[in-house]
């Protein structure tokens, strides 16, 4: 029996004000995901741009711990395929976290690819 794999997307434009490089928090509610019971998940890709002059670091959460980091220059914008994919195990809880300086605000595009297998 073969199992068909589903892409999942987590993506939007969300606004963010820095509370330090060292301080990620919740970027909104919507890029929180949960692997399916009888599924596992891989994370394929990230795209993000930055509208604020400073960077800022875009955190994927596994199980409430630090999974990746995303810098993303002031400005700027990036695309990450990434050619090392993990299983993310049932049931796991996945966040997208952001972080910056003190001070800074502005917006994040996010596009953010994952397989369910």
């Amino acid at each position: 029996m073969t199992m068909e794999s589903t892409p999942r997307f987590l993506n939007g434009v969300f606004r963010f004000e820095g509370r330090g490089l060292a301080a990620p928090a919740l970027l909104d509610t919507s890029l929180r995901y949960t692997v399916p019971a009888d599924r596992r998940a891989q994370l394929i890709y990230l795209r993000a741009g930055n509208s604020a002059d400073g960077l800022v670091n875009l955190v994927l959460m596994r199980a409430g711990r630090p999974m990746r980091m995303f810098p993303v220059g002031a400005r700027g914008a990036i695309h990450v395929p990434l050619a090392v994919v993990e299983d993310i195990f049932p049931e796991t809880v996945l966040e997208l976290h952001i972080a910056a300086p003190p001070g800074i605000a502005g917006e994040v595009v996010v596009d953010l690819g994952l397989m369910e297998i």
